[in-house]
């Protein structure tokens, strides 16, 4: 490999600040990938929650059986798939085919450990920009987008007709407040969401701090500080949960499910789930402090096909990439993820089989790239300061103006 051991050790604490910088310090194993004439082909996903029956876990399984070879799939939790990827890539045994979370492309760009889609054969022209902008570093696409999504609150209806609320009337930060009191006043909960210290946190805080106009190169400014303590405010007066701490999306997801919550801040993934629910919903934007919807984080993961010593094994990649991502195939992938396509084409496509998903095309196409803006790898050493900053207020254990003040140092240590 081309990648020095420093290199990947850098990116390591780029990758290490979505979860522990231990992880990349060395030991453990990758999934190997054996020679180009081997029949095996290794798959790294961020869906542990999808096993072989799942309709993902087959989906996978044909693309290998098209492309002439069995896959040996693995799904890792999103924030560890990140730095397993490292660690593989500095042992020399990466994974044919790889999908990770957009923000993470970046980075593994960084340290070398990705092949740009142009040598590689595939075609990206059709992809959205503000989708595949995630995963272009200095105009080279490094991986094909396999979807997208992105966030905006889920109700229940039932819930907010008891407690006289219309849905209609969420229209900044004061009438979400406003309908959270009226039904905790009428005996129900709130709002539910994920605030956990993960990558998983800061993406549900972005929509509020984006939207109350913060700037992630500068985490103290008044208007981030209002975002959290607009959080703050609600685990403090019991409108949320105290639980947000360590909710994974999933797991506030769960809570939302149980029909006892008047919102659930959640993605677009969860909407197959949503008809499953067993109670009348709703989906509305997440509102803009003074009003407007707030600017929320594209989500989604780059299917992409690290550095390997043996290149003969590309040809099955690619195969395996197209299978996933061709304009044939889109339709096919993204049903089993509940993503959003990537494409104009397919989303139409999409809407005419459900038109439920409509509100969630347009988000998407109007949805912000965590990595946008040139932050590119910058973006994770400022990602952790702001969920640690979130985690301390909501905690107690810090003001919300302390907790930022100690976030914007963080990453300006980070940075320099």
């Amino acid at each position: 490999m081309r990648n020095t051991r420093r290199t990947l050790l850098a990116a390591c604490v780029a990758v290490g600040t979505l979860a522990s910088v231990t992880a990349c310090g060395g030991g453990g194993s990758g999934s190997s990938a054996s020679s180009g004439k081997s029949a095996t082909y290794t798959f790294w996903d961020p869906y542990p929650q999808f096993d072989t029956s799942s309709d993902w876990g087959k989906r996978v399984a044909q693309c290998g059986t098209a492309a002439g070879v069995k896959i040996k799939r693995t799904g890792y939790d999103t924030t560890d798939l990140g730095n397993k990827a490292l660690l593989a890539a500095q042992q020399g045994n990466a994974p044919d085919v790889m999908l990770v979370d957009n923000p993470v492309v970046s980075t593994l760009v960084e340290a070398g450990i990705l092949n740009k889609t142009s040598d590689l054969g595939l075609d990206t022209s059709a992809i959205q920009k503000n989708i595949i902008g995630a995963g272009t570093i200095d105009g080279a696409s490094y991986g094909v987008p396999i979807g997208a999504n992105t966030l905006a609150l889920y109700y229940n209806q039932k819930i907010l007709t008891a407690a006289h609320v219309d849905s209609a009337s969420i229209k900044d930060w004061a009438s979400l407040t406003a309908a959270l009191k009226k039904v905790k006043s009428a005996g129900k909960k709130g709002i539910t969401f994920s605030a956990i210290g993960t990558e998983e946190g800061s993406f549900q805080f972005l929509p509020w701090f984006w939207g109350a106009g913060g700037d992630l190169t500068h985490l103290d400014s008044p208007k981030s500080v209002a975002a959290l303590s607009l959080w703050k405010q609600w685990v403090d007066e019991g409108l949320a949960p105290k639980d947000v701490l360590n909710n994974t999306q999933t797991t506030s997801w769960q809570e939302f499910a149980t029909g006892d919550y008047a919102f659930g801040e959640n993605g677009t993934w969860q909407l197959a789930n949503a008809e499953k629910a067993g109670f009348p919903y709703g989906v509305v934007s997440i509102p803009g402090q003074n009003g407007g919807s707030a600017p929320v984080p594209t989500g989604g993961e780059f299917v992409t096909v690290p550095v390997q010593q043996d290149t003969a094994r590309y040809a099955i990649s690619k195969k395996i990439v197209t299978c996933l991502t061709s304009s044939e195939s889109l339709l096919t992938s993204d049903t089993a993820l509940t993503y959003v396509a990537p494409t104009a084409a397919v989303q139409v496509q999409q809407v005419k089989a459900n038109p439920k998903l409509k509100p969630w095309v347009e988000a998407v196409a109007a949805a912000r790239g965590r990595t946008s803006g040139g932050l590119g790898t910058k973006y994770p050493t400022i990602s952790q300061p702001m969920w640690t900053a979130v985690q301390a207020a909501l905690s107690g254990g810090k003001s919300p103006e302390a907790a930022l003040d100690a976030a914007q140092t963080a990453a300006g240590k980070s940075e320099g």
